[in-house]
């Protein structure tokens, strides 16, 4: 078996004049309540010293490997487990695992290591023949040794949840109300999906066929009841099998680390330079198929609108969107007057690579070129800073935007076809010089 230990026992538009407005609001209006918000940091997240109830009880919680205290998290959600990652503590380029956002929609199933297997099938026409386009796909299940002994990669890959940002829509949107911490980076290692398809048969490399109509459905052991949704579901979300085969990765480790309980241990999908909700955790089902995916998670949530010549159809929302984010200072610091300040952040754009980034102090009318922290490489996110002297004391309003390699920019107002998914407009971040 692999080195896998057992984890620790889980205890509509919205227009930037208004959204500017408010910001320069927050902004002045700080210091008035900083005695209602003594258990909240300036950055907006929870003190773990200052949780009540279960709260603290997860916070003050170590664990095995990865599992650990959540030092300054965000609680959005607690079961099933949604936490935020506190976005002004970004140091590094990786995300502490034990910070690193989680999202969840059912409670995490068990898992025993020793008898978790990952069963591969097909489910193509009525027929039951497992052919695909002239290929036979073998149904087979893999234990986790199996997998690791099919050969394992590591990817550096940024996540971001598709609801990341949510909070600033107006009006008000259903859903978690995520900020800007729904997303991190870590180092994921497991076995290639391409590979263990075609331990099933599918053809490898020169010999594969084209695979314009062959998808491929994930599927996790997680499971419940929505009240969207009358009848008990699994999640799961569908590939296309072109990017089945480029770069998925059936993930056991996460930082050097087996999974923790609440990042999909002992076996997960990372599709990097998708929305998280393509890697599905607690992976216990692929199916090859030829018909794409038309479940609740990618017809209802997980969709956005598209326009075709037949009209507005809902689709499958698939890759992330370039976009940054500022970390520090955060919303609502006070900064001096006069002394430099080091702002910093993060931008990324999925599959892309980040090309600039522009910082603005006056709410989006005139902008700045920020220096790269990092070299820019599609996948990941890049780091950033710009230095900046407030002038004299008063309220500023603190932007960033983003450039990919492919010039796409963040945009200045959220598209309402993306409903309250896929977040990516340029917001503002009030600070207060003194």
């Amino acid at each position: 078996m692999p080195n896998l230990p057992a984890p620790p026992s889980r205890p509509s538009l919205l227009s930037r004049r208004a959204v500017l407005k408010g910001a320069a609001a927050g902004a002045a209006t700080a210091p008035l309540l900083a005695g209602a918000r003594a258990a909240v940091g300036q950055d907006g997240t929870v003190r773990p010293d200052a949780l009540t109830g279960r709260d603290a009880v997860d916070a003050a919680t170590a664990g095995g490997p990865g599992a650990g205290p959540h030092p300054g998290v965000i609680v959005r959600q607690w079961e099933p487990r949604n936490l935020e990652y506190p976005l002004p503590s970004l140091d590094g380029r990786l995300t502490p695992t034990n910070q690193f956002y989680v999202r969840s929609h059912f409670p995490v199933p068990e898992a025993d290591p020793q008898t978790w297997t990952l069963t591969v099938g097909s489910a193509v026409g009525e027929s039951g023949d497992g052919s695909l386009g002239g290929v036979r796909i073998a149904p087979r299940t893999f234990t986790l040794a199996e997998l690791e002994a099919l050969g394992t990669e590591e990817k550096t890959v940024t996540m971001e949840c598709a609801g990341n940002g949510r909070i600033f829509l107006v009006p008000k949107p259903s859903g978690l109300l995520w900020e800007t911490g729904g997303v991190g980076t870590a180092v994921w290692k497991g076995t290639p999906l391409r590979k263990v398809l075609e331990a099933c048969g599918y053809p490898a490399g020169e010999a594969r066929p084209g695979s314009g109509g062959a998808h491929v459905m994930l599927q996790g052991a997680d499971h419940g009841k929505l009240s969207k949704y009358p009848a008990p579901l699994h999640y799961n979300r569908g590939l296309p099998m072109a990017k089945a085969l480029d770069d998925v990765l059936l993930a056991t480790h996460m930082n050097g680390e087996p999974l923790p309980p609440h990042h999909g241990y002992p076996l997960r999908a990372i599709v990097p330079g998708w929305y998280g909700a393509a890697s599905v955790k607690w992976l216990d089902r692929v199916t090859v198929t030829n018909e794409p995916d038309n479940g609740f998670f990618s017809t209802f949530d997980y969709a956005v609108f598209k326009r075709t010549p037949a009209g507005e159809q809902l689709v499958p929302l698939r890759g992330m969107q370039v976009k940054s984010s500022l970390a520090r200072p955060a919303r609502g610091e006070r900064v001096q007057a006069g002394d430099a300040y080091v702002c910093r952040g993060a931008a990324w754009a999925g599959e892309r690579a980040i090309k600039k980034v522009e910082f603005s102090s006056d709410g989006g009318q005139t902008w700045a070129e920020a220096e790269l922290v990092d070299d820019p490489q599609p996948l990941v996110w890049t780091r950033w800073r710009f230095d900046w002297t407030p002038p004299q004391s008063g309220s500023y309003t603190l932007m960033s935007r983003a450039t990919d390699s492919a010039g796409n920019t963040q945009p200045a107002e959220h598209d309402p076809l993306r409903r309250a998914y896929m977040v990516n407009f340029t917001v503002p971040v009030g600070v207060e010089a003194v």
